[in-house]
């Protein structure tokens, strides 16, 4: 459960004491989706820097420079590869022959070891699942909607993906986890994290959320291309790959109001068993938003995967409704 976010400021209103407040607040709001690295890449004189270290982002203090309008962040919940070791954290470098490019991932993707397999990705020393989405896109040759596309219907798992180029073009990759994306027009900016209530606190900190601004939404499936000069594009990728968790969320109810009943799940044959830490994660996650560890494995005793349990952390209250009927129904 890692945090995206970011901002481009394409009528270049904005100064830059204005953007690193924005920046700063929304990093640190970020953090309760993950203290163990922070990291943002941006474009500066033609060329792609990323800047990333093994800190919460409140310790963070990079400082974007001054012509710098497009900024894309993460805030890191480690869940396969030490964030001690930087190369692991986020966003990743990638490179095309005709252009280099950064990537962040919210996620965890189960499929990483079959991709390598399948299409011949070398093995790194990157140890993140994150990065065989930049080497899916390396793969193809070039830096291309058609290379993201391609990724994000071979990735298996949890994602969202932000990919920012070296045009200052940025891409949001709609996967089966939350983005919400907010556009400020009249101001001319537009500014992104990986929930409302983190985008509207950061924004809030920063002095931001009072200024007229509308929600663009994005939904699953969907790439929403946003470029330098703020014009918007839109573009999709097949989600059969992300059925399974369809499934589970219409099934059950989540976000639907609560005229549901509690059906317990078998552990599913997709379930990322090659993280053995990842339940432990979860615990340590929940207990920052009032879930108990019991809680949490009362459900995963009773047939939910991880998956289908993070899924159910970004309501937590419909998570208790869940544990509340179980034990109602008598399940133990």
């Amino acid at each position: 459960m890692c945090c995206l976010y970011g901002i481009l400021d394409y009528k270049q209103n904005l100064s830059l004491v204005q953007k690193n407040q924005l920046l700063r607040q929304l990093s640190i709001a970020c953090e309760q989706r993950g203290t163990d690295a922070t990291g943002i890449a941006y474009n500066q004189n033609g060329h792609l820097e990323i800047h990333k270290k093994p800190l919460p982002a409140h310790n963070f203090r990079q400082k974007i420079p001054a012509g710098v309008n497009v900024v894309m962040g993460h805030t890191r919940l480690t869940t396969k590869g030490n964030a001690k070791r930087n190369d692991n954290n986020h966003p990743f470098y990638g490179c095309c022959e005709n252009t280099a490019f950064a990537l962040a991932h919210n996620g965890v993707l189960c499929n990483e070891k079959k991709l390598r397999k399948a299409f011949h990705l070398p093995v790194t020393q990157i140890e993140t699942d994150s990065y065989v989405a930049v080497q899916m896109i390396e793969k193809t040759g070039a830096f291309t909607l058609q290379a993201i596309q391609k990724m994000a219907e071979e990735v298996e798992g949890s994602f969202c993906f932000t990919v920012l180029d070296e045009q200052n073009t940025l891409y949001l990759v709609k996967g089966n986890n939350p983005l919400v994306l907010y556009h400020f027009e009249k101001m001319g900016f537009y500014i992104y994290a990986s929930t409302k209530e983190i985008l509207k606190k950061g924004l809030k900190k920063a002095g931001f959320l009072r200024y007229p601004h509308k929600e663009v939404k994005i939904k699953q499936g969907d790439i929403l291309i946003l470029q330098a000069d703020g014009t918007q594009s839109r573009a999709s990728f097949d989600t059969k790959k992300l059925d399974y968790y369809d499934t589970f969320l219409y099934g059950c109810g989540v976000g639907y109001g609560y005229d549901w009943k509690v059906t317990p799940f078998k552990h599913s044959t997709t379930k990322c068993t090659e993280y053995g830490v990842y339940l432990e994660i979860l615990i340590d996650y929940a207990v920052n938003v009032g879930i108990s560890e019991e809680e949490i494995l009362y459900l995963y005793q009773n047939g939910f995967t991880e998956e289908e349990i993070e899924t159910l952390l970004y309501s937590p209250e419909i998570l208790r409704e869940y544990v509340e009927e179980l034990m109602e129904l008598g399940y133990v």
